[in-house]
């Protein structure tokens, strides 16, 4: 019986990951990726981005070691950080490519676009070239959102992946929205030196997440050194003096701000024009229509990632992708977004999964919530990172936990473990029941699921 043909438009973390999994489940697989593998995320999205992170945070620590006993006097390389940045992008993108030869993937090089329901035309440097399907998963990824905003681009905005390429790191910089990306490198070019100001249209930056806790990173951000505009927005741009600057609407006022250099970080867009989805019937509006076995309205084609709009993570794309591959195959799975948590590597890290405090309370669910200090963990403070919080929030009835949220040291990689008790359906109870290692910044977690009983051990508070 000759094999399944299934064709994978786009090589980021949600088409590579559909790839290789419906090869593992014995497809024939043809990926198209018209520029580099890694999409995005590897090449100028999250790899570069905490790359250069982790340079800002190793600089800032040892310029700051000297209460630990480690006198130090930090130099900047900009030129080796830059190298860095690029030998980590250069490592994954190749591995990816390497996985591709190990899993017999044939990767046409190329820009893909329908002919019709079963076929694909790709148009590459060696020509133009026809491919037939039996089943199709289109990741065609996303791209930085440039608001209407007069002026913007005549006075010579950069968006995020540009960021990243700079040559030198900027005396002052103004980052145009407070969402993950804008906050992220907003952190990394502070803590290389540049005076930041995050001009953000919402009451507080990271609208999305737990606002106890982002109002808390703000004040982190601002006790820094780093001015935060909320409630602001920008009218027009111009250059000024042969410099950037805007005008912001802020407190009821206008005032112009200049800086070196202006950073537009305002959000992504669904990316799938030249794909012509009208050839194959697939419906589209701001983004690919797909449910949640991540099908269109054209059963054997699916559409996975940031170009389906559901939810622009790179993790997501990936679990999106494996769902896509497993139905192409026959399988009958889906996405459960209400699972899938989020991080921002901000100083200090901020990560939630889950409901929100303010989410549940809108949904009508009757909820509790607790909280646990990083002041009052051992392993915390031997870190220098005492500012953080664990929350949770906690189902009334039967204490099911409904959402994690982390503020502080490592709290990208904390999520995890509040991720699978979600996935598990555990309570408050369980948590605090499953012994954590001591001194770790994990215990924060069952303390925070032990506050929420009214059982803490660490802080004051009633005991039941």
């Amino acid at each position: 019986m000759a094999k399944k043909a299934i064709a994978v438009i786009g090589g980021g973390p949600g088409g590579y990951v559909a790839a290789i999994r419906a090869a593992q489940l014995g497809a024939d697989v043809t990926l198209v990726e018209k520029a580099r593998m890694g999409g995005t995320c590897l090449n100028v999205g999250c790899i570069p981005t905490k790359a250069l992170l982790h340079s800002a945070h190793v600089f800032h620590e040892a310029g700051s070691s000297a209460a630990i006993g480690v006198e130090a006097a930090p130099r900047l390389d900009w030129e080796k950080v830059q190298l860095r940045r690029k030998s980590v992008v250069e490592r994954l993108v190749s591995g990816v490519e390497g996985l591709m030869r190990a899993n017999r993937i044939r990767v046409a090089a190329g820009e893909a676009s329908f002919l019709d329901a079963h076929r694909l035309k790709i148009l590459g440097a060696e020509g133009e070239q026809a491919l037939s399907f039996d089943a199709c998963i289109i990741a065609a990824g996303s791209a930085p959102a440039m608001p209407p905003i007069p002026g913007l681009l005549e006075a010579g905005c950069i968006d995020s992946a540009q960021a990243l390429e700079l040559d030198r790191v900027p005396a002052s910089l103004l980052v145009l929205g407070g969402g993950v990306i804008g906050v992220e490198l907003a952190t990394a070019y502070h803590r290389f030196g540049a005076k930041v100001t995050i001009v953000e249209m919402a009451d507080h930056i990271l609208p999305n997440m737990e606002q106890s806790l982002t109002a808390r990173l703000e004040r982190e951000l601002r006790s820094s050194g780093v001015e935060v505009m909320t409630k602001s927005r920008v009218i027009r741009a111009a250059v000024q003096d042969g410099v950037p600057a805007c005008l912001v609407e802020h407190g009821g006022r206008e005032e112009w701000r200049k800086a070196e250099k202006l950073l537009v970080c305002t959000g992504r867009k669904a990316v799938f024009a030249g794909l012509h989805l009208e050839k194959a019937g697939v419906r589209f509006g701001r983004a690919i229509e797909a449910d949640s076995h991540m099908r269109t309205n054209i059963p054997h084609i699916y559409a996975v990632g940031d170009c389906n709009g559901q939810l622009m993570l790179a993790h997501a794309a990936s679990e999106q992708g494996m769902i896509a591959a497993e139905n192409c195959m026959g399988a009958d799975v889906t996405f459960d977004a209400s699972l899938c948590p989020s991080g921002v590597y901000s100083s200090p890290e901020l990560a939630g999964v889950g409901l929100t405090e303010k989410q549940a309370r809108e949904q009508g669910i009757a909820c509790r919530t607790a909280a646990f200090p990083a002041a009052a963990n051992g392993r915390s403070l031997i870190l220098q990172q005492e500012s953080g919080v664990v929350k949770v929030v906690v189902g009334e009835q039967y204490g099911e936990l409904l959402g994690v949220h982390i503020c502080g040291a490592q709290a990208t990689e904390l999520i995890a473990e509040a991720a699978l008790a979600l996935k598990l359906e555990a309570t408050a109870e369980e948590l605090a029941g499953t012994i954590h290692p001591h001194p770790t910044l994990s215990e924060c977690l069952r303390e925070a699921a032990l506050a929420a009983m009214d059982r803490a051990v660490h802080i004051s508070g009633r005991k039941r």
